[in-house]
């Protein structure tokens, strides 16, 4: 199997991106040689993979193994220490609507006041600098997209409340909506699922893949429970040691592959049809979540 590595970008609220269209022959996003490090600590390196419009790549790995940082590298917060990496034929860096970003969860502080919708208004045209004003037509247009989005995302019955009142969950959807507002043509999401019940999961993961189909979204989902994903996903990158593997979920998640990445005993366990990736020696895994991978079914992919 072929290591190669992938990733999404930037922010639907982000401000100032380059400015121009990329190529929309060109893939999503591409990286050649790609690494990054932190002093002698080698996060990752040799990534390589070109991802094309609608592929969903979901990013797997224990605490500390390089998920978020890979996201941080593409995003063009931290610099890449080698290699190289190509957004819609155009380098690395934040953009404006042509990349969707949906963060981990942040503190709100309590004294902020700003609406839910206003945080999808951002996610439109906050990339021309803070929520912009619109009259007549456009705002009834610019309202019923946001009001659209919100029912999307499950979100139209707090749609205007202040966002420093919103639950985990809530807000998490919240941002999901901001993300696809301007129809990214790459969706960055960053455990985007954490602050959410299994229905929700299920249901924003339905939403995504139903995006990324209607409009060709290429998504790179970074999750320690890739069973709401499951279903949708095309290829799984798995980092581990300032290693990876990427391909297909059955044959990454297997007792070998992930021996072989870990350098140390891993087992891949089959218990009522579903998957369970366990240690057979303590500390294998490092911090690797409880929930990663419990109750994976490899047999519901579509």
């Amino acid at each position: 199997m072929t290591e190669q590595a992938t990733v999404g970008i930037s922010s639907a609220t982000s401000a100032a991106g380059a400015s121009g269209s990329g190529d929309p022959t060109a893939p999503a996003l591409r990286l050649r040689g790609a690494g990054l490090g932190f002093g002698r600590r080698i996060l990752w390196r040799d990534l390589n993979l070109s991802v094309e419009p609608g592929e969903f790549v979901a990013v797997l790995g224990s605490n500390g193994s390089g998920k978020s940082s890979l996201l941080r590298a593409v995003l063009g917060e931290v610099p890449l220490t080698s290699g190289a990496g190509w957004i819609l034929g155009r380098p690395l860096g934040r953009r404006g609507t042509e990349v969707g970003y949906v963060p981990q969860r942040i503190a709100i502080d309590a004294a902020t006041m700003i609406k839910a919708r206003d945080v999808v208004r951002l996610g439109l045209d906050g990339h021309r600098w803070g929520v912009p004003v619109s009259f007549g037509a456009r705002r009834r247009v610019v309202r019923a997209r946001i009001d659209e989005l919100l029912d999307s995302v499950g979100a139209a019955d707090f749609g205007d409340a202040p966002v420093s009142m919103l639950s985990g969950g809530e807000l998490q959807r919240v941002r999901v909506a901001a993300a696809l507002a301007g129809d990214p043509s790459l969706l960055l999401c960053d455990e985007p699922l954490a602050a959410l019940d299994l229905r929700h999961q299920q249901d924003i993961a339905a939403l995504i893949d139903r995006q990324r189909r209607a409009t060709g979204t290429a998504v790179l989902f970074v999750t320690h429970d890739i069973n709401p994903v499951l279903p949708y996903v095309d290829q799984v990158l798995y980092l581990a040691a300032g290693r990876f593997r990427l391909g297909p979920p059955d044959e990454v998640l297997t007792s070998q592959g992930l021996t072989e990445l870990y350098g140390a005993p891993v087992d891949v366990l089959s218990a009522h049809g579903r998957i369970i990736v366990v240690p057979s020696v303590e500390g294998t895994i490092g911090h690797q979540s409880h929930d990663d991978h419990a109750g994976l079914n490899l047999g519901e992919r579509r």
